[in-house]
């Protein structure tokens, strides 16, 4: 592949969008607009959105808060993959999100797909471009075993449009955002990705991308950027780890780290943004919030000071690599 220079979103805190397409809980307009502003005023340059996130409405919300932004000074990414196709009937719940629009998703992952959904998002949007597209979900904890066929036809349809859309100059990047590790080392193998959305395999609990994707994308000069740094909320406070209920081994890693944090002083949830943050590869790290408060609250956690001691303290309990990157 050829060798080139990556655009990269701005660091280290971005803000992820899936909570402002009522993940879980519905929030109204108020609420989501002051989060938006929340996070405006508090530095962060990087938003992501999609799509799926409450079928359409997270776009919506996000178009509207940053429409009135000088576009030069912020860095979006939304995704491609599902297409969003008015439905009267279309189900108001779609998996985590409530309250959606009534639009029902259909999996595309063509080439012409992928130029539909990019327009379709500037729509929702109100806005002349995006910097970065993500290809969206293609991997197994989605679609099961049929995940390798769709992959093959995400290579060969929205890998080469988005590629000639970058080329174009239409958009500045694009990637894969995933869950999963595997899906990103193919597509570093098929094709010539900028940047993946990896949520929930790096994190204080979880180290998958540090064995192979970390490495591979080092030695290419591709960018990652970290959803899900608190694995959907079991290091924020929550109960739940990968959006689903989290199993006893899981909540016991967690305890086992909240011990060592409560011995130094350090909050386990400035532990986790800074500890993703910290790795090379990672261009940004982007946590979820529903409301004002919760965007300061990352912010400042992102700039809380931890000491050194605390890290090695982790590695000698064995709960981080020896070789995992700290701040």
């Amino acid at each position: 592949m050829p060798d080139t220079a990556h655009f990269a979103p701005p660091g280290p805190l971005g803000f992820g969008g899936a909570p402002l397409g009522n993940m879980f809980t519905a929030i109204d307009e108020p609420t989501a607009e002051a989060a938006l502003q929340a996070a405006w005023d508090s530095g962060i340059r990087y938003y992501d959105t999609a799509p799926h996130y409450g079928a359409g409405l997270s776009e919506h919300r996000f178009g509207h808060a940053l429409r009135r932004r000088p576009r030069d000074e912020f860095v979006l990414s939304t995704k491609v993959g599902r297409l969003q196709v008015p439905d009267r009937n279309a189900p108001r719940t779609v998996q985590v999100f409530v309250d959606a629009l009534p639009f029902r998703p259909v999996y595309d992952y063509s080439a012409d797909g992928t130029r539909r959904s990019i327009e379709d998002s500037l729509q929702r949007l109100g806005l002349s471009h995006i910097d970065i597209a993500y290809i969206h979900d293609i991997a197994e904890d989605t679609h099961g075993p049929a995940w390798e066929g769709l992959f093959d036809q995400a290579m060969d349809g929205a890998a080469q449009a988005l590629t000639r859309l970058r080329e174009e100059g239409v958009i500045k990047a694009w990637g894969l955002g995933v869950n999963l590790t595997e899906p990103c080392l193919r597509a570093l193998d098929r094709a010539d990705p900028d940047v993946f959305l990896l949520a929930g395999r790096y994190s204080l609990i979880d180290h998958a991308a540090l064995e192979a994707l970390f490495p591979a994308c080092a030695a290419r000069g591709v960018h990652v950027v970290v959803g899900g740094p608190f694995n959907s909320g079991l290091l924020a406070g929550g109960k739940t780890f990968n959006y689903a209920v989290a199993a006893p081994a899981e909540v016991m890693a967690r305890d086992r780290v909240a011990a060592v944090c409560g011995r130094h002083g350090v909050d386990i949830r400035a532990a986790a943004l800074q500890f993703c943050a910290a790795h090379p590869v990672v261009a940004s790290v982007i946590p979820g919030a529903k409301g004002a408060a919760r965007v300061r609250q990352n912010a400042e956690l992102m700039r809380a000071p931890i000491p050194a001691d605390f890290w090695q303290a982790l590695k000698a309990e064995g709960l981080l690599p020896e070789d995992a990157p700290t701040p």
